[in-house]
């Protein structure tokens, strides 16, 4: 049963579905809280004289609704990096060296089933259809 579930793992697209899962849910969260509490400030210290609205300026005089926010997207740049790394460092390096490995030959990959398998289960599965599983047959298991 585990070795199913590892082969499951191992299949390619899953892997890219869990790294998206874990970049969406788990990292941001804790990105974003850092570069906000310890970044973000830093960046807005270098803002001038109204550092509060952080780094940049407004096209318009005295239109706030016109203010350029540079230290967002600075502090939104900074996110993705720290995300994108340990994402990489943390799944997408540790799952190449084993499929590197299993290229290699020293684990082995998914087991397929061998073509006699096969018609033994189309086989099984025709004598379900036909109700008790007691028709007529060739051969014998």
């Amino acid at each position: 049963m585990l070795k199913g579930f590892k082969d499951f793992l191992m299949r390619g697209n899953v892997v890219d579905l869990a790294v998206a899962v874990v970049v969406g849910a788990a990292f941001t969260a804790i990105v974003t809280a850092f570069t906000n509490g310890l970044i973000k400030p830093l960046i807005n210290a270098l803002g001038g004289s109204n550092a509060g609205k952080g780094l940049g300026f407004n096209v318009l005089r005295n239109n706030d609704s016109t203010f350029m926010d540079f230290g967002s997207v600075i502090n939104a740049a900074i996110n993705f990096v720290i995300v994108a790394a340990i994402v990489y460092f943390l799944i997408v390096l540790p799952v190449k060296h084993l499929q590197e490995r299993r290229k290699r030959g020293q684990e082995p990959g998914p087991a397929e089933p061998t073509d006699v398998e096969l018609l033994t289960e189309i086989r099984d599965l025709l004598r379900a259809q036909q109700g008790n599983g007691e028709g007529p047959s060739r051969h014998s298991s």
